[in-house]
């Protein structure tokens, strides 16, 4: 059976469901390892990881671009495992100004500083993407450190089995979409974090989506997927 039809389809045999439930309790232990290293809540972490699980026969690596502290790559590599080679890109310096396209409210909690939520406007180190990926079952992993328009044009990991946007604006994630997406091998994922947070991500997914007829989905849990 597709992983994808197990996790969805709530018209599952008992066993189906069992195994459903024991990998959510699993994956929130997963939470709770890495949750000093994302900023995603639990549900949404917990929901990225039945994505993640649900492609695990396939083969290829695993590309998160806009990665801050490593926690939700290193629990999709706890999920995915050590015989895949997995990239963390990431300019850690933060993110690049919001522009118009990217909606006022984006504009709006760049320019609050003080906010809880704004985490020095999402900056964080090296060594604590390596920290999170040290605790993790990967064995290969490379950080790509730079802007995307600088590094994404160059790199190569193909397959892609996963592709994980979590790069909040407009320009970054057209950047990572024109450069990655068409390295995602067929029956694979890409998950946009920011889909329904930011209107810049939304409009750029769209866009690439219209172009190349690809359906935008959405998780039991809320999270936005394309099924390549």
């Amino acid at each position: 059976m597709n992983g994808l039809r197990f996790y969805f389809d709530h018209s599952l045999p008992g066993y189906l469901y069992r195994r459903f439930l024991t990998r959510e309790a699993s994956f929130h232990r997963l939470y709770r390892k890495y949750r000093n290293y994302t900023m995603i809540p639990s549900a949404m972490y917990v929901g990225n990881l039945h994505l993640a699980a649900s492609i695990q026969d396939l083969r290829g690596s695993v590309v998160e671009c806009g990665t801050w502290r490593g926690g939700m790559i290193a629990g999709i590599a706890d999920v995915l495992g050590s015989e895949r080679s997995y990239y963390l890109c990431d300019s850690f310096q933060g993110l690049p100004p919001a522009r118009e396209i990217d909606g006022a409210a984006a504009q709006a909690w760049q320019a609050d500083t003080a906010s809880p939520v704004y985490h020095n406007n999402c900056t964080a180190s090296e060594e604590d993407a390596r920290g999170a990926m040290s605790l993790s079952r990967a064995k290969d992993f490379q950080i790509v450190k730079g802007w995307f328009e600088e590094t994404l044009p160059t790199l190569r990991p193909q397959p892609i089995a996963l592709l994980r946007m979590d790069a909040d604006w407009y320009e970054s994630t057209k950047c990572i979409l024109e450069n990655l997406a068409e390295q995602v091998v067929k029956g694979g994922l890409v998950i946009i974090d920011d889909y329904y947070t930011w209107e810049g991500c939304a409009v750029a997914v769209n866009e690439f989506a219209a172009r190349h007829k690809w359906q935008i989905r959405q998780s039991h849990h809320g999270v936005c997927y394309i099924a390549v």
